[in-house]
């Protein structure tokens, strides 16, 4: 799976982290940075990230920064990107299962390198609950998506 990266400099050392592991399993990472720990502006590295995901270029994306939900306020404005902030497993699988996330947004600040490498290894190896009431209440997310944001050219 080709998966996008961003972080911001607070989630540089577990996006590096997570970036290895994903490489190791055998997935395509796209970095979008940030590269180091030196201040920066999330969006600039986020928004593209969602772009790639959004076009299609990658089939889903995993942003660090010190929250979350900095990533997922970004993300989320994107028209086809399903942005979750998971702090557990749990709901990381939830975010797969119910919703169909295709961005997870991590939080280096609030959890620690191995409670993230679960949620990530949790996320990634979770499909989406293809029950009908599952599938009915993504489609009426996508709806009001489509409605109200503009598509991604």
């Amino acid at each position: 799976m080709k998966i996008a990266m961003a972080c911001d400099h607070a989630g540089t050392k577990l996006k590096n982290e997570i970036k290895e592991y994903l490489i190791s399993e055998g997935h395509e990472v796209v970095d979008f940075g940030t590269k180091d720990e030196n201040s920066c502006d999330l969006s600039d590295f986020v928004y593209p990230a969602s772009l790639a995901v959004a076009k299609g270029e990658c089939e889903r994306g995993i942003f660090v920064d010190g929250v979350g939900y900095g990533s997922a306020l970004i993300a989320n404005k994107i028209n086809g990107v399903y942005a979750a902030v998971c702090q557990d497993t749990f709901c990381a699988k939830l975010a797969r299962w119910h919703t169909d996330s295709n961005v997870l947004c991590l939080g280096a600040k609030i959890i620690g390198s191995m409670i993230a490498m679960e949620i990530v290894k949790d996320w990634m190896a979770t499909e989406a609950l293809t029950d009908e009431k599952y599938r009915r209440r993504v489609k009426k997310v996508e709806e009001i998506n489509d409605k109200h944001c503009v598509p991604v050219k």
